[in-house]
Order: structure tokens, then C-alpha cells, then sequence
């Protein structure tokens, strides 16, 4: 069953195993039949000495009984079974020992440990081989890992959680309703302005800013598929205070009653990058979303598909960082704004750090990986 749960868990089945109990003697036999959402699967058979409470010390015993009525199938060789110290991350304390196998995930480690109630929700916890380590993946092994009988795993609570899809949908939905709120000239920012003229470079820059910020809460709902499921609580301020902190200081220029709109040349050269950009990082998210399979973690090496804004895979790592900072000094030239190039150039700040991690990761998870790609920049970083 444990290795059963470990193919399902992320289908959210259920899976259930039901049948008659017999004594014999200071055996106890159970006979179940094992159904996933109600759909027959298989039959488990579970075995008890009552005398002895580890398999292994009295195997040949249980062996031999097993034999009786499953044949040859049953191996000679004992089960495995390990006996893990939990300890806290923070000051070494004795949480549990947990008995498990060679091929039990550190996922199954959590979710044994609230079993115990030893341990807070599985996105809470952070397991490690030692105290002030990297956190170890859901999906890595005991055996993977290393780690044999009376091995040690430090436990980190990592505080309250909230989804990724979460603070992506609360912090682009406040870019989006604050820039428009700010549009309409509230009188709180501008006082009364019922006689300004609003030039037409200021109505466009309002349809780009909402087809920006619509295109990410749409790609939030039906095309990011994350590898995470949650992040920490506090990040959801520090993202909500930079993006809508920043919404209100671009709008507030750009749709001022004595704002000066650029040449029309300008305009319009910025306004072609902007949506050039777009469909480019558009059509990246696209390609990297079919990269992964519905319920996984699985990564690939992203290459190009049939779409030509995704030839820039053959150029850098992370060309939907690429693509999202061109838009984005599209925004500054079409508007010819200086708040919105410190946002553009804070945003390309952060997201050169992240290329430039995501590229590091790439190298070092596949040996094929193309040597002629840069990070970020075609040709430069």
C-alpha cells in the first residue's frame, strides 16, 4: 500500500482495502480487496506474528507460513525496514522515529509524521539531512539519499503557507484594478481635472497595462503549472507591496493631468515592441507548459516548437524573462515615462537573478544541455 499511495497521491484517489480477518493460532491473516476510487485493483494480504513486532527476527518462521498458501512467490530474503531519528532543525530535539523502507520518499516521511502528529501540514515541513542543509525533494528515497537503519532527518517547520497560484492571481489582480482606478483621474490624486484633456497615448497605455496584467491572471488559472504548491505567507506582502506600489506610481505619471506624450514615431515604435513581446512571452509559457505533465515535477530540456516567437530557446534559458523585460521597455518608450523604467529596470534586475539560477540548474541537471545558451540576454549573459 505505501508503494500504491506513492503513484496515486498526486491523482488525489482514494484507496481503500477491505476483507475478512482470520486467526490461526499466533497468526493473524487479513484478506483485502484493494479498490482506487472504488474500482477493484488487486488483493493485499497482510501477515502478523503476535509474538514478535520486527519481521525480520523471526522471518524464517513467517516465511515458511507464507509459503503454505502463497507459494514460491514470497521471498526468502526478509523485508527491509529502517528506523529513522526526526529531529528539529533548530536545536537538534527528538521529535519521532519513524519505521519505513529503502524506497520510502521523503514525502511519505511527512505524511507519516502527521500520522504521529509529530509534524504540521506536509507544505509546512522541510526535511533535511543535516540542521542548517538544503531542503530535500517530496520525491528523493532513503535509498537515493543514502540513508540507512538509525539514520537522522532534520525537520524545519516552515511557517504558514499559501499557494503559488494564490499570490499570482492577489498580486497581478492589484496592478490591474489599482492602474485603472488611478486611469479615471480620482480626485483624492489629481483633485479636479473634469476640464483636462486626456491625450490619446494615455488611453493605450491603459488597454496595455490591462491586457499585461488580464494575460497573467489568465495564465495563472490556465496555463502555469508549478512546481511548488506553496510558498511562505510573508512573501505575499513583500510581492503584493513591490507590484502594486509600483502600479500606482507608474499610473499616477502617466495618466496626470500635465503628462506630455511622446512623438508619434515613438509611440508607435514602442507600442510594436510591447506587443511583439507579449505574444513572445505568451507563446514561452505556452511551450514550457506542455513541458510538464498535469501533476508533476517532471523537467525537460525546453526547446523550440512550431511557434516562432519560441526560436529563442535556442538563445537563452529563460526566454519568457527575455520577452517579459522587452515588453516592458516597450511600455517605457511608447510612454516615455520615467517611473516605468525603474519598474522595468527593478523587474529585470530580479528576473536576471533568477535566469541566471535557472541556467545554473539547467547545467547541472542535464549533461546535454546546450552549451551555446546564455541566461537571459542572446550573445551577452
Amino acid at each position: 500500500m505505501y508503494k500504491m499511495s506513492s503513484v496515486y497521491t498526486n491523482k488525489m484517489q482514494k484507496i481503500e482495502s477491505k476483507g475478512p480477518r482470520f486467526e490461526i493460532g499466533d497468526f493473524c491473516v487479513k484478506l483485502g480487496s484493494v479498490t482506487i476510487n472504488q474500482n477493484f485493483k488487486g488483493v493485499l494480504v497482510e501477515v502478523e506474528y503476535r509474538p514478535c513486532v520486527v519481521p525480520g527476527s523471526a522471518w524464517e518462521l513467517m516465511r515458511e507460513f507464507l509459503q503454505g498458501f502463497l507459494g514460491s512467490t514470497v521471498s526468502n530474503q526478509a523485508p527491509q525496514y529502517l528506523q529513522i531519528q526526526i529531529l528539529t532543525a533548530k536545536s537538534s530535539k527528538f521529535i519521532a522515529n519513524v519505521t519505513v523502507e529503502p524506497n520510502t520518499t521523503i514525502r511519505q516521511i511527512k505524511e507519516e509524521l502527521i500520522k504521529l502528529k509529530k509534524a504540521p501540514h506536509v507544505h509546512r515541513q522541510s526535511l533535511r539531512l543535516d540542521a542548517k542543509g538544503k531542503a530535500l525533494s517530496d520525491s528523493d528515497t532513503l535509498k537515493n539519499l543514502s540513508i540507512s537503519n538509525g539514520g537522522k532527518l532534520y525537520l524545519k517547520d516552515l511557517g504558514p503557507q499559501i499557494s503559488w497560484k494564490g499570490v499570482f492571481l492577489v498580486e497581478y489582480a492589484g496592478p490591474l484594478f489599482l492602474y485603472l482606478w488611478i486611469y479615471q483621474r480620482p480626485w483624492i490624486f489629481y483633485g479636479d481635472t473634469d476640464a483636462s484633456k486626456i491625450d490619446n497615448i494615455v488611453h493605450v497605455a491603459a488597454l496595455c497595462w490591462t491586457i499585461h496584467y488580464a494575460k497573467r491572471l489568465l495564465e495563472t488559472l490556465f496555463v502555469h503549472r508549478f512546481s511548488h504548491a506553496t510558498m511562505p505567507l510573508q512573501n505575499l506582502f513583500k510581492n503584493c507591496s513591490y507590484y502594486w506600489l509600483f502600479a500606482m506610481y507608474v499610473a499616477y505619471h502617466v495618466n496626470h493631468p500635465l503628462y506630455t506624450a511622446p512623438s508619434q514615431l515613438q509611440f508607435l515604435s514602442g507600442l510594436v515592441a510591447f506587443a511583439l513581446c507579449e505574444l513572445g512571452n505568451l507563446s514561452i509559457h505556452i511551450a514550457l507548459r506542455n513541458l510538464r505533465p498535469a501533476g508533476s515535477t517532471v523537467r525537460k530540456i525546453p526547446v523550440p516548437t512550431g511557434n516562432p516567437f519560441t526560436v529563442l530557446f535556442n538563445l537563452v534559458s529563460c526566454p519568457n524573462y527575455t520577452y517579459e523585460i522587452g515588453s516592458w521597455i516597450g511600455f517605457t518608450i511608447m510612454t516615455s515615462c520615467l517611473p516605468a523604467a525603474l519598474f522595468t529596470f527593478a523587474g529585470a534586475y530580479q528576473m536576471t537573478l533568477w535566469a541566471l539560477g535557472k541556467h545554473k540548474a539547467y547545467k547541472k541537471e542535464f549533461s546535454q544541455y546546450p552549451k551555446n545558451r546564455k541566461s537571459i540576454i542572446p550573445f551577452i549573459l
